[in-house]
């Protein structure tokens, strides 16, 4: 069960990531779960880096967002995704 909250929590970020980025339209379902998933990782090692210790929900929530636009920024200019 825990997975199934990971994956439909991971495309909620990566959703709202997209939106952030304004990549929505080029994004799929499966997309939006990957860099979810993958972006909130991203966020949480960074901020680790940066001695940031999330512990309240609202943080947290905001650091996987980070990492997911993070990683969509990354991934758009590596030429994932077109212009315009």
């Amino acid at each position: 069960m825990d997975w199934i909250v990971s994956l439909v929590i991971g495309g909620i970020v990566g959703w709202l990531a997209s939106i952030v980025m304004k990549t929505n339209a080029q994004m799929g379902i499966v997309a939006n779960v990957l860099i979810g998933i993958f972006g909130s990782s991203l966020g949480y090692w960074l901020a680790g880096l940066l001695g940031i210790a999330p512990t309240g929900g609202l943080l947290r929530f905001a650091i996987a967002i980070a990492g997911a636009s993070l990683l969509i920024f990354i991934l758009g200019k590596l030429g994932m995704f077109r212009k315009g």
